[in-house]
């Protein structure tokens, strides 16, 4: 019986997020057809609502190839590491009552979204291609990369709300949100978000003039959609992240929870459209353009914003109280 509320509870945690990505697809890609002046998906099913459920049958039922000289364990490996990280990851997101509540939250977010590196770099290695090798190398790089301006402005936060707890630092904005307070800080941290996820302009690491879709390039079928999925609920819950540091999570209505899924869905739903209209909006970074904006413009303003926030703190006191 315990296992049967298990596997119940694990199907109630993950058809949600699924159901998310797979219509995320589809709101992409009608949302960059009418800013190209042209249609998306509008022949499967109404309105094109069941084309993400057939894309993702064709995908899984292809066959998966495997080069002969792959490794054959990590090669399969690796894209299965990749989703479970994604998905481990919604545990921690207040939404309603998190699955898993602790006081550092935030920390233990951190650290379970920086092993995706190893997914990465691992598919990359484990194919046996340069193609694969390069693109793992690049995808790590600018991942490494911009993990340090997205930390020093999550010290920032840190400092101010004088808590770990993910749920403590949705209810300190309970009148004002940081996004406010915080203005440049949020502003970097949504452009860094775009790097970190391998969105447009920052998709590099697919690079297909280049590199040829980087390290994802030897697989096909259920292990490439495996990558795709994780993607896209990475995008989704980096979204929900930022929500949660610097759009106020679900406030002002904390305790009531209809209005709170609605109210933090809507303002996900807003920055992941950004995220889209960025997409269309913008050209291809070259790499050496993408490191220069992150260690030569990002890293020395967050530093010198958190030596700000230092001295503000110290000199005049000014910190949320903690009880």
């Amino acid at each position: 019986m315990a296992l049967i509320l298990k596997l119940i509870e694990l199907i109630s945690f993950l058809v949600p997020v699924l159901l998310a990505v797979a219509f995320l697809t589809l709101v992409e890609r009608k949302v960059l057809g009418y800013m190209q002046f042209r249609k998306g998906p509008n022949v499967v099913g109404p309105y094109g609502l069941l084309q993400p459920f057939a894309d993702g049958l064709k995908l899984f039922i292809k066959e998966t190839l495997k080069p002969s000289t792959a490794s054959p364990y990590l090669f399969f490996l690796a894209p299965s590491l990749f989703i479970a990280l994604a998905f481990l990851l919604w545990k921690f997101m207040p939404v309603h009552t998190p699955t898993v509540k602790l006081q550092l939250s935030l920390l233990l977010v951190l650290g379970i979204s920086r092993l995706s590196v190893y997914a990465i770099l691992g598919s990359g290695w484990a194919s046996k291609s340069k193609y694969s090798l390069l693109g793992a190398i690049r995808a790590v790089a600018q991942t490494i990369s911009y993990e340090i301006s997205l930390a020093l402005i999550l010290l920032s936060v840190i400092l101010l709300v004088r808590r770990f707890n993910l749920v403590y630092i949705v209810a300190t904005q309970e009148f004002s949100w940081f996004a406010f307070s915080c203005l440049p800080l949020f502003y970097i941290w949504f452009v860094s978000t775009l790097a970190e996820t391998n969105r447009a302009p920052f998709d590099l690491t697919e690079g297909e003039s280049e590199i040829v879709s980087g390290y994802k390039v030897e697989y096909a079928g259920g292990p490439f959609a495996l990558f795709f999925i994780a993607e896209y609920a990475k995008i989704i819950l980096m979204n929900l992240f930022s929500v949660v540091l610097f759009l106020g999570g679900p406030s002002p209505v904390n305790e009531i929870f209809p209005l709170k899924v609605i109210l933090i869905g809507f303002k996900t739903t807003v920055l992941v459209f950004f995220f889209l209209w960025v997409r269309a909006a913008y050209p291809r970074f070259r790499y050496d353009q993408l490191m220069f904006l992150t260690w030569k413009s990002y890293l020395p303003f967050s530093i010198g914003c958190l030596c700000a926030v230092i001295s503000i703190i110290a000199i005049t006191g000014i910190a949320l109280p903690l009880f």
